[in-house]
């Protein structure tokens, strides 16, 4: 054979990989198949590289573990993991009720997508009583999206109960659960029918990696997730799976952290002179935390607080003066992160006045009192503008 052809066929795998801990990256789009039959046969075999390979396969696996799921479909953002479940699940003439809490592209892809496609798309108030939501959702609604906490406000539902009433009136539930990362609070076995979580967050946890999945137990939605990848033409690669994976390994150690120094700065924020009040779930005087008590075994770093009133500019100089805390809107990596949230609030069809600027924090794993110490300076700043 000329040098050419000997090129092409050169160097390909032979024999069993050396086995490590973690699975290969497999780079390929072409798929070869043992035989003739085995070439339609994609029931048992993977026919083309954008279905997934080692990697993308262990990290499925492992994140069924996690969610206590029959499957799980990945996707290549968090984003993408929502609107794609919806996508799979709706059709035109159906309604889906969606928290008004919830995350700022999802109203986006509900309202400027869903709607175009003939779904109506009704938002209700977080604190709706489970009966009443239920009991009151017409006969088109197909789907009951959930967000708890808010990743804003924060903000909970008694998704067990909502759960429990949509299933008798054979309406499906969704939530995002990227705060809780699969990991504190278990949303398939409260009942619901599909988690949702931004991997890109906490399960990542290195800030540099985009996807997105969703896990269920019924094999039937397992099913209709799988197709629904497979005719929007998504794919995540070897890589992006690889560290996903790698982060999960260490999902348990990082979190207690986030949780460990989050309640060390949310408590002290509690004490300080410019602080109105402290949203965060798992302190006592947080108005949803029996619910979170009673349903999540921890927390994690990110939550929110209000401000004493003050001028728009007084929140400007306050994030301006943090020297640790990045200014940036994701959330759930090593490293500390504030937001202002107003300017997101004006969407909401149920407004909350908070007495004051509502801010978000995102703590990581630096030492909370360099933290504490570099809030003080933002509110030092805050003070002088505020007076």
């Amino acid at each position: 054979m000329s040098d050419e052809t000997r090129l092409i066929h050169a160097g390909k795998t032979g024999g069993a990989l050396a086995k490590t801990v973690g699975p290969p990256i497999q780079k390929g789009s072409t798929v070869l198949l043992p035989n003739a039959e085995a070439l339609y046969d994609d029931a048992n075999h993977v026919t083309y590289g954008r279905g997934g390979l080692a990697a993308q396969a262990c990290l499925q696996e492992a994140l069924a573990v996690l969610e206590g799921a029959v499957g799980v479909s990945l996707y290549p953002s968090g984003i993408a993991a929502i609107s794609g479940a919806l996508m799979a699940l709706l059709k035109t003439g159906d309604e889906i009720l969606v928290v008004d809490n919830v995350y700022k592209p999802v109203r986006r892809f509900c309202d400027q997508v869903l709607k175009r496609f003939g779904v109506t798309v009704t938002y209700f108030d977080p604190h709706t009583p489970p009966e009443t939501l239920v009991a009151t959702a017409s006969d088109a609604v197909r789907l009951i999206l959930l967000e708890s906490p808010g990743s804003l406000s924060f903000e909970m539902q008694d998704v067990p109960r909502i759960a429990e009433l949509a299933r008798e009136r054979g309406i499906l539930t969704a939530i995002d659960n990227t705060w809780a990362a699969g990991l504190l609070f278990k949303p398939l076995a409260h009942g619901v029918d599909l988690s949702i979580q931004a991997l890109t967050k906490y399960v990542g946890g290195h800030s540099d990696v985009f996807m997105g999945s969703v896990a269920a137990r019924d094999p039937a939605l397992v099913r209709k997730l799988v197709d629904g990848v497979h005719h929007m033409g998504w794919a995540v690669s070897g890589e992006e799976a690889y560290a996903i994976l790698r982060g999960l390994r260490t999902l348990p150690t990082r979190m207690a952290r986030h949780a460990e120094s989050g309640l060390t700065v949310a408590r002290w924020l509690g004490d300080q002179p410019e602080v109105r009040q402290v949203l965060h779930p798992g302190l006592p005087s947080f108005s949803d935390h029996a619910l979170w008590a009673r349903d999540f075994t921890g927390a994690c770093g990110l939550f929110g607080f209000v401000l004493r009133p003050a001028p728009e500019a007084a929140v400007n100089a306050f994030l301006d003066a943090l020297k640790l805390f990045g200014l940036g809107f994701s959330w759930g990596g090593f490293e500390s992160l504030a937001i202002s949230c107003d300017p997101q609030l004006h969407v909401r069809r149920f407004a909350t006045d908070y007495g004051g600027p509502l801010m978000r924090l995102h703590v990581g794993l630096e030492d909370p009192e360099d933290l504490i110490a570099d809030l003080r300076r933002g509110l030092d700043a805050y003070a002088k503008l505020a007076d």
